[in-house]
């Protein structure tokens, strides 16, 4: 086989994709349906040239790419995986690291444990906290609420790690009732349930209420977990953690914050008052491969309790080498064993970027989400339902019409705009009402590429209501 040739043809499609961006439009070429019957064919019987199977994946794959990497792409809060972190994620795959532990891969371990201390540098957390590289935000909420899990049952004489919850103390979770979907997953997953909750009223901008808080807080007894959001994934909203967080620890209770993306707010002097009091938290998930473009998969799992952190999440068997003093071992933090070498693109974003880089890509994408919401708000008949604080805004058209009305014109609006393919924007509930989602996290979206997602925004708008669409 010629390596040399296999992986320079990979790189040279690489480029060649990355370098058309401009050129593409922000929606996949083909469907599902489509996509799948391009990949239909029965198992291969014979081995295939190599450079022939890159051929052919790339002729079957890139009609149906979804262009997430374009910078009119809103809608999820994703980031674009930055070109420097896709080569560093490349040499990742090329060096095939295992990252389970701190012996086999000693140059992965090593990356993971800078950038974690980075990490905590960057978005202002106790320094004594530990680091887990996990897939992304869910697992980073499944990682920090088993060890919230198994600290507040400890603190009843429960060792759930041993026992688990069969006869355990019952965990009073409290959580804010826009809280992400992930979340809720993560407790089931945990045995804590989605259903078998305390759910917080939330304000307009689906912050928690203090006052509903208090008043859930006063009502229990036992072991607790509060959890805490920052960064709502409609408005933007950031919850009042310098009240929240006090309240909850005189209960005796761990907090928990989900910033998926909204922790990033951290790292940019302009949007951090947004989370001020967040580092009083007990853990915090957030994503790489949102705000740092770190290529997928990546998040992070940050418990200030490192020993918690480590019962909860240590695997061990008699084959597995045991850390030393001043060595860290990754599989202490995460789920998994086997898993991929993170820690190497994180560092190479965060090496090419450094502090001032990151604090001005969130800084601009979030000026880009408030010019289109400015722009959007100046139209009659548009309505901007949040106060964009951070990078997402929430659009209704057809103000003034009937409900039901608008929220049919609203779809046609997001419709329009995804099968036209000058940007990609998405529709969501909110309310009890349609909207349309608009999530900027790219790090080529700027004020110009806000200016033409409003103008395409407005045209289509104008078209719907028109009958034109």
């Amino acid at each position: 086989m010629d390596i040399e040739a296999l992986f320079r043809q990979a790189a040279d499609e690489a480029a060649r994709y990355r370098n058309s961006v401009p050129d593409r439009l922000h929606r996949p070429g083909q469907d599902y349906a489509a996509a799948s019957a391009a990949f239909e064919e029965p198992l291969p019987e014979a081995m295939s040239e190599p450079c022939a199977i890159l051929e052919a994946l790339v002729a079957r794959a890139e009609p149906g790419l979804h262009l997430m990497t374009g910078p009119r792409f809103f809608g999820w809060v994703i980031g674009g995986s930055h070109p420097v972190g896709v080569a560093a994620d490349m040499l990742t795959s090329a060096w095939g690291q295992n990252a389970g532990n701190h012996s086999a891969a000693p140059a992965a371990s090593a990356a993971e444990a800078i950038s974690a201390r980075w990490l905590l540098e960057l978005l202002e957390l106790p320094r004594e906290s530990s680091v887990g590289f996990v897939t992304g935000a869910t697992v980073a909420n499944f990682t920090c609420l088993a060890a919230a899990r198994g600290e507040v049952l400890r603190g009843q004489g429960w060792d759930v790690d041993a026992q688990g919850l069969f006869g355990a103390p019952p965990i009073t979770v409290l959580i804010g009732d826009d809280a992400h979907t992930t979340v809720f997953s993560a407790l089931q997953f945990l045995g804590l349930g989605r259903e078998r909750v305390i759910r917080i009223a939330t304000d307009e901008e689906g912050r928690v209420r203090p006052d509903a808080f208090v008043t859930a807080l006063a009502a229990i007894e036992g072991p607790a977990i509060a959890i805490f959001q920052a960064g709502q994934i409609n408005t933007g909203a950031f919850d009042s953690f310098a009240e929240l967080i006090p309240a909850a620890k005189a209960k005796g209770a761990w907090v928990h914050v989900d910033g998926a993306f909204g922790l990033w707010a951290r790292a940019c002097p302009a949007k951090c008052p947004l989370a001020a009091g967040i580092e009083m938290a007990d853990s915090w998930a957030t994503d790489g491969h949102k705000w740092l473009q770190t290529p997928y998969d990546c998040g992070y799992a940050i418990v200030r309790d490192e020993l918690a952190h480590r019962r909860a999440m240590t695997i061990a068997a008699s084959y597995l080498p045991l850390a030393q003093a001043g060595e860290r071992d990754p599989s202490h933090y995460v789920p998994e064993l086997s898993r991929r070498a993170r820690g190497f693109a994180t560092w190479a974003m965060m090496k090419h970027l450094g502090r001032s880089g990151i604090a001005e890509l969130v800084a601009r994408n979030c000026h880009a989400a408030a010019e289109i919401a400015r722009m959007l708000a100046a139209r009659d008949g548009i309505r901007v339902l949040n106060k964009v604080q951070l990078n997402q805004v929430i659009v209704r058209f057809g103000d003034g019409l009937a409900p039901d009305a608008a929220d049919r014109m609203t779809q046609d609006v997001v419709a329009l705009l995804q099968k036209e393919g000058q940007i990609f924007a998405g529709g969501a509930a909110w309310r009890g009402r349609q909207v349309m989602r608009i999530s900027v996290s790219n790090y080529q979206t700027d004020e110009d590429q806000a200016e033409i997602a409003a103008e395409v925004i407005l045209a289509a708008y104008a078209r719907v209501s028109s009958g034109m669409a």
